[in-house]
């Protein structure tokens, strides 16, 4: 089964042992989220030189991310989120539905992109929006999941993709016999802790 169709398959199992929205809400204010990563995106969103446009692009969903972003106070970071939608219907069943609808057109992607989201193209819609690539002077990727590659691919020379080690994305990019880690064009810096990327922000941005 595909994994949004699967997460919305276990919400309604979930919701039919009696877990409403009080219940999704707890548990996702119960993750953890390193203070140096909060540190370091609100710092950067503080910082007039350079100035930034972030982007939340992510397999997750609507209410899973709005949910955690108020519990850490950081709902200012990020200038644009684009994820799965997903709202709490009358009887407190979340309900998550994919970005691409499976009824509707398909999205192209050949890089291995999940059916829900093609996060390449998504990315190249932000840039779009935003005036286009030459807007930008440098674009900073973090990703560390297997939908990562299609969007880094994108990435220029002078931009840079933070990934994380250990994980599918920096397996991806491993692999020999991946016939598209060929086209990689952006800088790989790899990390394993959020201090890292903090780090990074600190001295290279």
């Amino acid at each position: 089964m595909q994994w949004t169709d699967n997460c919305a398959e276990h919400l309604r199992r979930l919701h039919g042992e009696g877990f409403v929205e009080k219940d999704v809400v707890g548990a996702m204010q119960q993750l953890p989220v390193h203070p140096a990563m909060r540190r370091a995106f609100k710092d950067l969103k503080a910082s007039k030189d350079p100035q930034v446009t972030t982007f939340c692009l992510s397999n997750s969903n609507e209410i899973y991310i709005k949910t955690i972003l108020e519990h850490y106070n950081v709902t200012d970071v990020f200038d644009e989120v684009v994820t799965n939608p997903a709202q709490f219907n009358s009887n407190g069943l979340l309900e998550l539905r994919r970005r691409v609808d499976p009824n509707g057109p398909q999205h192209s992607c050949k890089v291995g992109c999940s059916p829900n989201m093609c996060k390449g193209e998504e990315l190249e819609a932000f840039m779009q929006r935003h005036g286009g690539w030459d807007q930008f002077d440098k674009v900073v990727y973090i990703g560390d999941g297997g939908n990562d590659l299609c969007p880094i691919l994108r990435l220029r020379a002078q931009d840079v993709a933070l990934v994380r080690m250990y994980r599918e994305l920096s397996r991806r990019i491993e692999d020999t016999s991946n016939v598209h880690v060929s086209d990689l064009k952006c800088q790989i810096v790899s990390w394993g802790g959020a201090w890292e990327v903090e780090k990074y922000f600190k001295e290279q941005l």
